[in-house]
């Protein structure tokens, strides 16, 4: 499909993917400004992101002297365990070979190189880049690669098929006003209604996204509501640290909700968390993180409470006929460097609610 409407990075994901990888310095090898805003967010999140700062010079002679001289200056700077190239469309451009480039600097800290550009349509490229980089140096087996694989390509099905990739062009929205919805939910909890509320949220979203169930099982603990998370410690290092303290902070709350997926497998997840909602056969069901992964047959006749971060978001869930959509606003930059569940502005609705 050709989009009109801006879509994430493939080098943006590459260094998403490298802190995941507990990668300590990730150097961007093209001009300064290439990807600056994930950067900045990034170095929140105890990623060191650097950049070669190449220049119209560089354009033409070639920038491998530049790398090398920031490979050694980020060696000795930060004495990184673990350091990772990426590749800009500049470097993609002009040839640089990233690897003469590290052999060349004469490091002795291991590291990748991750030859992307920004000229894919799918922003799983620069994921799947720095993956297989990684699996060719023994940071992750062939098993963890292939599986990433696979999830990545569900996610990506998702939001082809009901997400904010399923048409060309998408009008953002704020979705409805939090008050009334968090009214209306409230409402039917204290009726003791049925109800199912599931986390389904991509990695470090999850911290703030968990505190929507959070919010609902403080005001409503009696409430008949079966929580349900996708907190399975599996995936990436960094992934499997964040759903380990995320489902501890919750316990703190004395909400142990059902465990099922994790946070990298959300977009695998739908199908099953929709024979949980069939089997179950609740009034209501409330859907944060990724609303769309569950496919809209399994939600018929239910009255669906759907929770995004995404503006873009909004008209996908309505058409999947979610009678009540909310946004988190800035959620992603909130999520970053975070080690403990924050609250989110629904949740912040709930309590005040109460």
């Amino acid at each position: 499909m050709q989009y009109i409407q801006p879509r994430p990075s493939s080098i943006v994901a590459a260094l998403y993917t490298v802190r995941d990888l507990e990668v300590d310095v990730a150097i961007l090898h093209g001009p300064s400004g290439c990807s600056f805003k994930h950067a900045r967010l990034l170095e929140e999140d105890g990623l060191h992101v650097l950049t070669t700062s190449l220049t119209d010079n560089e354009f033409i002679f070639g920038g491998q002297s530049a790398l090398e001289q920031v490979l050694r200056y980020a060696e000795a700077r930060f004495a990184p365990v673990r350091m990772a190239v990426i590749g800009t469309c500049v470097s993609l451009i002009i040839g640089e070979d990233m690897e003469a480039a590290i052999e060349g600097s004469g490091i002795h800290t291991p590291t990748i190189s991750v030859p992307i550009h920004a000229g894919y349509r799918e922003n799983i490229m620069g994921v799947m880049a720095a993956l297989e980089a990684a699996a060719r140096v023994g940071w992750i087996s062939a098993d963890e690669l292939e599986r990433q694989r696979y999830f990545l390509g569900k996610a990506n099905e998702v939001e082809r098929l009901r997400g904010a990739a399923y048409k060309p062009y998408i009008e953002p929205s704020r979705g409805d006003l939090k008050h009334v919805v968090g009214e209306r939910l409230l409402a039917l909890a204290r009726k003791g209604k049925k109800g199912i509320a599931v986390l389904n949220a991509k990695k470090e979203t999850a911290y703030m996204f968990a505190d929507a169930l959070v919010a609902l099982h403080e005001v409503c603990p009696q409430a008949n509501i079966r929580y349900i998370a996708n907190l399975e410690e599996r995936g990436l290092p960094k992934v499997r640290r964040d759903a380990q303290r995320i489902l501890a902070g919750m316990k703190e709350t004395g909400l142990s909700p059902v465990l099922l997926g994790a946070l990298d497998e959300y977009g695998a997840n739908g199908e099953k968390i929709g024979a949980l909602i069939q089997g179950e056969t609740p009034d209501f069901v409330l859907l944060v993180g990724v609303p769309h992964a569950v496919p809209p047959e399994y939600t018929e006749g239910i009255e669906v409470f759907s929770i995004t971060n995404g503006p873009r978001q909004v008209e996908p869930l309505r058409a999947l006929h979610h009678q009540h959509v909310v946004v988190e606003v800035d959620l992603h930059p909130k999520t970053l460097g975070i080690t403990r569940i924050v609250e989110s502005e629904f949740g912040a609705v709930l309590r005040n609610l109460s």
